[in-house]
């Protein structure tokens, strides 16, 4: 299998950014409402069940951070760079995510509903069942990473790049896929309509078109060899 092309990072921020925040500054920052977080750091900070209030998150870095049900819903996220974090049950629903980047990331579940995403690249994580339902999804990049019943519900996509990633039963109704290169990607059991319009225009292998005729009920005859 070839190897696949990572996107480059979108983040905008210092590989040797320090840590210019304590987590008791951090939290309560989180509960003040549209309270702004900028050019820190945080390594294996640990935070279960907290809800920001509208945070700006500007120029960050999380470092294997943990966030467990942490809601997260309805905050900024600029040049953002997620590395190595958990995710577990989390919610950034109306959240609007810009150049923000998931490397080696376990996310499963993570929910982006009605969110705005521009500038957002996913390499090497975990994000099954992530839910990207009525967001507006500009500019994503994903590469080896798994996206297996994902939920991709009334979303507008637009140049969205996909190189080896798993999409194994994903929902896709109401979302128009042309011009998505599925090529190198895991499609196996694809949740669409009836008359596979969200297809239009996709790009598929040989093998995957295939898999999608088996959908329309089309038999492909092998040739027999005498």
């Amino acid at each position: 299998m070839p190897r696949s092309r990572q996107p480059k990072r979108l983040a905008r921020v210092r590989d040797d950014l320090g840590c210019h925040m304590s987590q008791e500054e951090l939290l309560a920052a989180l509960a003040a409402p549209d309270a702004h977080v900028q050019n820190t750091s945080f390594s294996s900070l640990e935070l279960a069940d907290v809800a920001a209030n509208g945070t700006v998150f500007e120029g960050v870095v999380f470092r294997s951070c943990t966030f467990d049900a942490v809601n997260l819903s309805n905050c900024t996220f600029t040049d953002v760079l997620f590395s190595g974090c958990r995710f577990i049950r989390c919610d950034m629903g109306k959240s609007w995510l810009n150049r923000c980047d998931f490397r080696s990331c376990s996310a499963p579940g993570l929910t982006f509903l009605k969110g705005r995403l521009t500038g957002v690249t996913m390499v090497d994580s975990q994000m099954s069942y992530v839910d990207f339902s009525e967001a507006t999804v500009e500019h994503l990049a994903a590469s080896n990473t798994n996206l297996s019943e994902a939920n991709i519900y009334s979303t507008r996509l637009r140049h969205v790049a996909l190189d080896q990633c798993d999409l194994t039963r994903a929902t896709v109704f109401r979302t128009g896929l042309s011009g998505i290169d599925f090529s190198t990607c895991e499609i196996a059991g694809i949740r669409v309509s009836s008359d596979l319009r969200e297809l239009r225009g996709a790009i598929v292998s040989e093998e995957q078109a295939v898999q999608l005729a088996a959908l329309l009920g089309i038999k492909i005859k092998e040739e027999e060899w005498l």
